[in-house]
């Protein structure tokens, strides 16, 4: 296949979710990005990003670790909170669900994408991509002065 050859292959619509894969020997993290129903800004406001951080902190199944809060999506980091992982998407179509009651709407994108993590490295520069997100947006001059962001659980990376 050539280069020339991709740009003929029909395009995705919805983001593949592979099946984590079991890394026994290293931390199993995943990036997971959620945006809103045509790109609506109804998520940067202390009430929602309590309503967030409460409904990540009752499903257990998945623990959030770093996250950011943009007004019209949500980055962040969670790992499996017992193995075998649950399902990822059931987690998020639960947290959605109840975040969406809270404001009495259908306020999300029916999918998601998310990455499993494979190196070090890679947490800590996606991590620098996603608090640069409001300073890129110039929502704030400074990643540290942006309010909707935080971290719930440590994930360590152990290799």
């Amino acid at each position: 296949m050539t280069p020339d050859s991709f740009s003929e292959l029909p395009k995705r619509r919805r983001p593949v979710h592979l099946p984590l894969w079991d890394a026994a020997v290293r931390s199993n993290i995943v990036f997971l990005t959620v945006c809103t129903k045509d790109r609506r800004p109804v998520l940067a406001n202390p009430e929602m990003m309590r309503r967030l951080t409460e409904a990540w902190s009752a499903a257990t199944r998945w623990r959030v670790g770093r996250y950011v809060i943009m007004p019209d999506h949500v980055h962040l980091f969670c790992a499996p909170g017992s193995w075998p992982a649950e399902s990822l998407a059931l987690w998020v179509r639960y947290w959605k669900r109840l975040t969406a009651q809270a404001v009495a709407g259908d306020i999300w994108q029916k999918n998601f994408w998310d990455t499993q993590l494979r190196r070090h490295e890679s947490y800590g520069a996606k991590w620098e991509y996603v608090r640069q997100n409001p300073v890129r947006a110039k929502l704030v001059r400074h990643d540290e002065d942006w309010l909707y962001q935080g971290e719930l659980n440590v994930l360590e990376w152990v290799e």
